[in-house]
């Protein structure tokens, strides 16, 4: 009997800590598996927040960095977050990744995440303030061109498409139908499996575990 091809469905937010320190065990999951197919969607963990962020909630924050570059080994900088007038929206971010959807949309699920993990390193490891659409337009148009090695996507049609209705609304709907799916918890990897969507993990979990669970799900 044929095997069906192996779908993985990924969950995060460009500005979740823990996505971010996720990274390198994801990318050890699709180097295992070069057949599988990648789809990204956007949570929104913190999306459509207004207020400026407070002393206390920065330091909580930062101690969940502080674990997360414990566990990870990967770099971080609090200049962004460090502002006075700082407002962690985390819904830009996830508009920008709609964006390069709709902007390229021949970019395979491999690729987007290229430009999804540009916005995380331009936040965690650059210290950029990826709230601003200037800012994000710049790393994603960046990203997307050396992507497609040649492409020539200009940073006045990104902007324009990622400040349109249709961007925004694209971004809520996926936001909802995260929460459909139950999907509270970030990041998460999915997969499709007989018509069905199982959850292979909830929040960072290590490679190899994961890579027995699509084993596990596979068989069933």
């Amino acid at each position: 009997m044929t095997q069906e091809p192996l779908q993985l469905l990924y969950i995060a937010d460009p500005m979740c800590s823990w996505c971010y320190g996720f990274g390198p065990e994801l990318e050890q999951v699709l180097n295992a598996l070069p057949e599988a197919e990648l789809d990204i969607m956007t949570g929104g963990l913190r999306a459509y927040e207004t207020e400026i962020l407070s002393a206390e909630k920065r330091s909580t924050i930062m101690e969940h960095w502080r674990q997360v570059a414990l566990v990870s080994g990967l770099p971080f900088s609090d200049q962004a977050m460090a502002q006075a007038d700082f407002v962690y929206d985390t819904e830009p971010a996830c508009r920008a990744v709609v964006t390069a959807k709709l902007v390229a949309d021949d970019l395979s699920g491999r690729e987007l995440l290229q430009v999804f993990r540009a916005i995380q390193h331009a936040f965690y490891a650059e210290g950029r303030d990826v709230t601003k659409a200037q800012v994000l337009t710049e790393v994603c148009v960046r990203s997307v061109n050396q992507i497609g090695q040649g492409a020539d996507y200009d940073q006045l049609s990104f902007a324009e498409t990622l400040a349109s209705p249709v961007a925004m609304a694209t971004v809520q709907e996926e936001f909802r139908q995260c929460q459909q799916w139950g999907v509270r918890g970030f990041p998460a990897l999915l997969m499709v499996h007989d018509e069905a969507l199982h959850m292979l993990t909830s929040g960072y979990t290590q490679a190899e575990q994961i890579l027995e669970t699509i084993a596990q799900v596979r068989q069933s």
